[in-house]
């Protein structure tokens, strides 16, 4: 036998394991039939089952370390029944944040609802911990550490300043809501769609299949264009015509194309106008609006459907042409003559 250990309390030990583990496979069991017969499958599944499960094992190993009397004996300024019960404190809050940030994904689904989820379960987390600590009986040990580590806590700070600054970034990105998850966004240079918003940083799959990492200090402090913000958006294409044509017609052919695109808006109505003349040809600009997550085929639609009716309907689409003027009477030789 373990010196200081009878036969008793071992007999003690061995029966509340089997007892808290016959419990638990009891309840495990009822949980799972139960499941199969309520709406309430979010809270009653094998998942919650499984929970209760090892909640009651965990229980069997700290009733029978009592059993045993090895909960009295000191560890430094602590003993192991207070640490035993303050590690499985913790490990009961970080079942229940990991189970309840997967509730809140699962079931909502939405962009904002994953940010939730996951500053819900850092923010539990970090709660369990510092109770966890105290549960122990080592937070004035810990306080001490903490304040003797101060100066280097400063010289620390100062060093990892672009890590808090991006962390506090991304609190105040995450109130002001200028992208979401899913949106198709402009930042600087970077053209994409939002992956992933995390708490330094912020992850954006452009169009050619890349993975950008912005920090969210850069991000807070540029201009974002939101592409799909609004359920609309307006398509802008310019047209140059020939001057030797009719403007008014060639701006009729180019409405009745609009029209009979189905994803061209009636409301707000498509607009055709003459904007500019320009060096070799009259400038035509095409307003019209569709819907943002078709924005890009429309586009490339509208341009082919206008080529071919003014192509139709003989409309010139002129080059660049120059006029070159000589001061001096030009004289050509022609080899052979």
């Amino acid at each position: 036998m373990v010196p200081g250990i009878t036969v008793e309390e071992l007999l003690k030990a061995i029966l509340a394991m089997v007892i808290l583990t016959f419990l638990g496979e009891l309840m495990k069991k009822g949980i799972i039939r139960a499941s199969k017969e309520t709406d309430l499958t979010w809270i009653l599944n094998e998942d919650t089952a499984e929970l209760v499960f090892k909640l009651f094992i965990l229980g069997g190993i700290i009733g029978a370390l009592y059993a045993l009397g090895l909960m009295k004996y000191n560890v430094g300024p602590t003993t192991i029944g207070n640490l035993a019960f303050a590690v499985g404190f913790f490990y009961i809050s970080y079942l229940i944040a990991k189970k309840s940030k997967d509730y809140l994904i699962q079931t909502k689904r939405g962009p904002e609802d994953k940010i939730k989820a996951k500053l819900f379960y850092y923010t539990f987390i970090t709660l369990a911990f510092f109770l966890a600590l105290s549960f122990a009986g080592i937070m004035g040990e810990l306080g001490a550490l903490l304040a003797a580590a101060g100066i280097t806590g400063i010289v620390l700070g100062f060093s990892s300043r672009t890590v808090v600054s991006n962390f506090v970034s991304g609190i105040f990105m995450y109130f002001d809501k200028p992208l979401q998850i899913g949106d198709a966004v402009q930042v600087g240079d970077v053209q994409g769609i939002v992956e992933d918003i995390r708490i330094l940083s912020t992850r954006i799959r452009t169009w050619d299949g890349t993975l950008v990492r912005i920090p969210n200090e850069t991000l807070f402090n540029s201009n974002i264009v939101n592409l799909k913000r609004y359920p609309v958006r307006r398509v802008d294409v310019q047209v140059g015509i020939a001057y030797a044509e009719d403007a008014q017609r060639a701006i009729e052919v180019i409405k009745k194309t609009l029209d009979e695109m189905p994803l061209v808006l009636a409301e707000p109505e498509p607009r055709v106008y003459v904007e500019d003349l320009g060096d070799s040809a009259v400038i035509l600009r095409v307003w019209a609006w569709a819907p943002s997550e078709k924005w890009f085929d429309v586009r490339t639609e509208i341009v082919r459907r206008i080529k071919e009716a003014l192509d139709r309907e003989g409309i010139e689409i002129p080059f660049p042409q120059r006029v070159n003027w000589f001061a001096n009477e030009l004289k050509v030789k022609l080899e052979g003559e």
